[in-house]
């Protein structure tokens, strides 16, 4: 008599896979403060001193409105353990930086800095970039002037307006990491 094989079954919560889609709108009444909307969980957030726009432009202050993915993450290991996430993983260097010179053939991309290389540094003094999640805004194809280093990271503490970013408190970005990966689509407006 021969034993009959059954597939072992698992099952898996919901916080064992990434979210398909994160959501980020203005707060009524304030353009420059919103609400990120990941499941079941609404996360202050301050948006950029133009609001969220559809028309990004280099300097403008605007969160650009759109469909964008995660990218990756890019965190202080010299101040922070490594956080678990869906995401790719890169520790940020001294060096670390982005261009966001709209004539220089890496307009919008990471950089390596020297001491004669402009560029946003990465590793900042306060803790805003601690935590960045990078997107794919404005990168196939990049066009030069239609915005750079817009990113997911953390929020002043006042949630003053950012240059274009998304920013939100230490807690919520360790919670949201958690729940973000490369397919998650991240719907701003």
């Amino acid at each position: 008599m021969g034993s009959a094989v059954f597939p072992i079954t698992y099952r898996t919560s919901f916080r064992d896979r990434p979210l398909s889609t994160i959501r980020i709108r203005a707060a009524p009444g304030n353009p420059r403060r919103g609400w990120l909307v990941a499941g079941h969980q609404m996360i202050p957030v301050a948006l950029g001193r133009g609001g969220i726009t559809t028309n990004k432009r280099e300097g403008d202050g605007g969160t650009p409105r759109g469909i964008f993915r995660p990218l990756r993450l890019w965190w202080r290991a010299d101040r922070h353990p490594r956080p678990p996430s869906f995401l790719p993983i890169r520790a940020i260097t001294p060096a670390d930086a982005w261009c966001e010179n709209p004539g220089d053939r890496h307009y919008n991309q990471p950089i390596r800095l020297t001491q004669d290389t402009p560029g946003d540094r990465l590793t900042r003094a306060d803790h805003l970039y601690d935590f960045i999640i990078e997107i794919d805004h404005n990168t196939r194809p990049r066009i030069a002037g239609r915005g750079s280093a817009v990113f997911l990271h953390l929020a002043r503490d006042n949630f003053a307006p950012t240059a274009g970013c998304v920013g939100m408190t230490r807690s919520a970005m360790l919670q949201l990491l958690a729940r973000i990966g490369p397919q998650t689509r991240i719907v701003i407006g």
